[in-house]
């Protein structure tokens, strides 16, 4: 019976270690062909050890065993970011990533749910490491002890991989002689050099700035008078407008959206921003387009944030011209980056007069921030020029419950959307499968449109110069992991001679960008923007 169980164990340990040494690091290459291949890696590490004298094999069992399961856990992190953001995580810059999941993951799931979920990942990643490093130090162990026989298998398998190598066997797309984890290695080591002189790139980048002299009665000297409303709609990328399971209803919704406001006066003009994330981060996206920086990690995030940058928000604060207010629902600690971006006062999460229920992650329905954004600011008499950020949160992941448009009468303070998210759909609905996503973020896009439109169908005027546009494109499970990471912009504007301002633009009439319209990488915007709306040169 013991031998039975050592047996038992050992084809264990030769399984677990495969899993490990061919484990992708995407998820698109997940399943049963990843793991019919022979790891090079594996192969070189039985036949080092084998060489190694006994007083230092033991030693080098451990260190290799450990090795395997952090090169393991990195995969893992992989999947999860490519899952999310598609790309690998970055060994440098993306730790306080991880901060931010935890926070969201207290913001959707509560505080227990935070502390199950950090805890279950301490325990998993301690549970790789000892089950790796037991599993090399017991093989290596009985190698040692059938000396003779692991020689031999040792050299079929290495003859094998050299056989796959030269007649270049591959399966399901893959070669068969693997060296998944040497050419991770050899890709992170790069990745790491690059990131680590990122720092030093980014100052010398951020120290150039047009706009930094500039007279404040020469800033902004074409919208004096307007109030200037920057609107972000969470994840509403290009994929929404042309994936061909979203854009019909995205394309009716524009071109009705665009007729009303047609009709009330208004016109339109649409382009394309590439913007510096995809999935999630969407403040790198906010600062890249107000700093006219791309702002790619949180390592340039903070830099810039510490700095004394001119943003477009800033702009018009210096001008003294315009009062300049944020509303950011989804911000529901201390801010302090407010100051940096030059924003008077901040209306965030606790501070929108919202008494109703959440909404997955958003935590206040675009269209009621909007209304009391109408009421604490915009719809205010006798008042000063605005400036607003303006952050539409409900059509951010995970898309479950979602809200839905009320009358504006009746929205009171929010309590009415009670009754609104006992009926939507749980996020284990909704993740049941790709096509279940994808609908519900689009129907989210046409919320936030609706919601935005809506409101400046009922309060703009003359005045109202409106540029919404998108922060980042949707998580992979919605865009078929496109590699496109364009966004739409718009500016709406009653007045005809703010849209003659960028007539040389290039850009669409209307709320939808044509497929041919420029694509500007969204750090460029703030300067085209303070240039075109600044004194005109006859």
């Amino acid at each position: 019976m013991a031998r039975v169980v050592a047996v038992a164990v050992t084809v264990l340990a030769v399984g677990l270690l495969l899993v490990a040494l061919l484990l992708p690091n995407e998820p698109d290459h997940l399943g049963p062909s990843a793991f019919l291949r022979l790891p090079g890696e594996g192969i070189l590490l039985a036949a080092v050890l084998l060489v190694l004298p006994p007083r230092t094999r033991r030693a080098g069992a451990v260190a290799a065993g450990v090795l395997i399961g952090l090169v393991t856990l990195l995969k893992c992190l992989d999947v999860g970011f490519y899952t999310v953001l598609y790309r690998p995580f970055d060994l440098v810059l993306d730790w306080g990533l991880l901060g931010n999941a935890a926070d969201y993951l207290r913001e959707t799931s509560g505080r227990s749910g935070e502390l199950a979920a950090i805890t279950g990942a301490v325990l998993l990643a301690v549970a790789v490491l000892v089950l790796t490093t037991g599993a090399t130090v017991r093989l290596t162990a009985l190698m040692a002890r059938h000396r003779a026989r692991a020689v031999r298998v040792v050299l079929v398998l290495t003859t094998a991989w050299i056989t796959c190598v030269v007649l270049g066997l591959r399966t399901d797309g893959a070669p068969v002689a693997s060296t998944l984890d040497a050419d991770l290695l050899g890709d992170r080591a790069k990745q790491v050099r690059v990131s680590l002189a990122d720092a030093r790139l980014f100052r010398r980048q951020a120290a150039v700035d047009a706009f930094a002299h500039t007279p404040s009665d020469q800033l902004l000297a074409g919208l004096r008078g307007k109030d200037v409303l920057f609107t972000f709609i969470e994840s509403y990328g290009r994929s929404a407008i042309e994936d061909p399971a979203m854009a019909p209803r995205i394309d009716a919704v524009l071109k009705q959206s665009g007729a009303t406001l047609k009709a009330a006066g208004f016109g339109a003009r649409s382009g394309w921003l590439r913007s510096p994330v995809t999935g999630g981060g969407s403040w790198l996206a906010h600062s890249t387009f107000l700093s006219g920086l791309w702002i790619s990690n949180q390592q340039r995030f903070r830099t810039l944030t510490s700095s004394d940058r001119t943003t477009l928000t800033g702009a018009f604060r210096r001008t003294g011209a315009w009062r300049t207010v944020g509303v950011v629902p989804g911000v529901l600690v201390a801010w302090p980056e407010g100051r940096f971006f030059g924003l008077d006062h901040v209306y965030d999460g606790h501070h929108l007069d919202y008494h109703g229920p959440d909404f997955g992650w958003s935590q206040v329905p675009d269209q009621f921030a909007l209304e009391t954004f109408q009421r604490r600011e915009f719809g205010k008499r006798g008042r000063a020029p605005l400036m607003a950020e303006i952050i539409l949160t409900s059509s951010h992941y995970p898309w479950a419950p979602l809200p839905r448009m009320v009358d504006w009468s009746a929205l009171g303070d929010g309590s009415v959307f009670q009754q609104v998210r006992r009926g939507g759909k749980t996020e284990q609905e909704v993740w049941g499968n790709p096509e279940s996503v994808r609908t519900e973020y689009r129907t989210s896009i046409e919320y936030s449109l609706n919601s935005l439109v809506g409101f400046l169908r009922r309060y703009g005027n003359e005045n109202t110069v409106v540029v919404f546009l998108g922060d980042h494109q949707p998580v992979p499970t919605v865009t078929s992991n496109s590699p496109r990471k364009d966004v739409p912009v718009t500016i709406v504007a009653r007045d005809p001679r703010v849209l003659d301002r960028v007539s040389g633009w290039g850009w669409t009439e209307g709320l939808k960008p044509a497929a041919e319209a420029p694509i500007w990488a969204m750090d460029s915007f703030r300067d085209r923007f303070l240039t075109a709306f600044g004194p005109q040169r006859g």
